[in-house]
């Protein structure tokens, strides 16, 4: 059986200030009026119903999405004790799943992609999931790229596997990094690089074969933890495994070293929605090229984003290249150029006792 797994852990840091400890990005109305997580689920609900739905989540916002997203319960979700990366968090998934369907196909998924249309992602999952169901491989979704994008890591794909429904299937010839503007501008002309969209297609045996090989310490310790599925030792044995496991990457763990891995070239509009400069790409501008949410009121100002979260109003005038977002209790103002750069606020935050109150 075929099963979505959907990663709903992280805190969405560079969304601050409406990204919140107690209320992270998966749970924020960015891209309509659902929440990213409702968007993800919804996506895929024709194709893998939500009983074979399972979200990895964090044990601090398990209850506020079982409130935001009714239709799910709490069989739905696999819930971690503490953060620490994808691989252990697609690795707890994996050794769940096997223990109740043996030959359990995984798809993988981010709580906050941007994806249209979604009748061609589930045409290109299906096709995935036939290719991992016939051979032991581990299947990346590579995008194709649209612009010289430096936020994202990248595929290169090297010879054609196989070309189903018409969608190809390449080998892969190395990961790439996060590249600088010159490079990411290669990669962009050259056509031989897509983006590591951060969705994977694979069976849970394959995924958990190929720990074994590359992650033998993760791996011992997840089938460790396998025995007490069901039983009354569970939690115990969960923060057991999340205390001495180490924090680490899918790609890097295992992805970027098997020699199993193909990528699946998905022509698909996505964006990981990584910071508020996505904003720019998949809402409307108004004819200065500004981005305006909620009561706002401006004057002589371009190519800005405002997002107003509250009561009251937010009046701009004469300026440009902004970010301002307006909370209850939060005002944020950036220059574009340093919206990455958000986390090194948040850091000192967390370091001030008055601040702290605020992340």
């Amino acid at each position: 059986m075929i099963y979505a797994v959907i990663l709903a852990g992280g805190k969405g840091e560079r969304f601050w200030p409406l990204s919140r400890s107690r209320h992270p990005k998966q749970l924020l109305h960015i891209a309509s009026d659902k929440t990213m997580l409702q968007e993800t689920i919804d996506r895929v609900v024709d194709f893998i119903p939500i009983e074979r739905t399972v979200v990895v989540t964090g044990e601090e916002i398990k209850n506020r999405i079982l409130d935001h997203v009714n239709y799910l319960k709490e069989k739905n979700l696999i819930v971690e004790p503490e953060g620490k990366n994808t691989c252990l968090a697609i690795g707890l998934a994996a050794v769940h799943l096997i223990k109740k369907d043996p030959e359990a196909t995984m798809v993988v998924l981010s709580s906050d992609h941007f994806i249209k249309p979604k009748e061609k992602l589930q045409k290109i999952l299906g096709v995935a999931c036939d290719v991992v169901k016939k051979g032991d491989f581990l299947l990346t979704l590579g995008i194709v790229p649209t612009r010289a994008e430096t936020a994202y890591g990248y595929i290169e794909f090297s010879e054609l596997f196989d070309t189903i429904d018409d969608i190809p299937i390449y080998r892969i010839s190395k990961f790439r990094e996060k590249p600088d503007r010159i490079t990411a501008q290669e990669y962009y002309y050259d056509r031989k690089h897509l983006w590591n969209s951060g969705m994977f297609v694979w069976t849970a045996k394959a995924i958990l074969n190929v720990l074994s090989l590359h992650m033998p310490r993760v791996y011992e310790a997840l089938q460790n933890y396998s025995k007490h599925i069901g039983k009354d030792t569970q939690k115990e044995a969960k923060k057991k495994l999340y205390s001495e496991a180490e924090s680490i990457s899918i790609d890097c763990a295992v992805l970027e070293k098997a020699k199993n891995v193909l990528t699946l070239k998905a022509d698909l509009v996505w964006d990981d929605i990584g910071s508020w400069l996505a904003l720019e790409r998949i809402k409307e501008k108004d004819r200065d090229n500004n981005v305006i949410l909620g009561k706002v009121s401006v004057s002589n100002t371009y190519e800005t984003t405002i997002v107003n979260d509250s009561d009251g109003i937010i009046a701009i005038l004469g300026v440009s290249d902004l970010v301002i977002v307006k909370t209850d209790d939060i005002v944020f103002v950036a220059h574009k150029t340093k919206v990455q750069d958000v986390r090194e606020l948040l850091q000192k935050f967390a370091k001030d006792k008055e601040l702290e109150k605020y992340l």
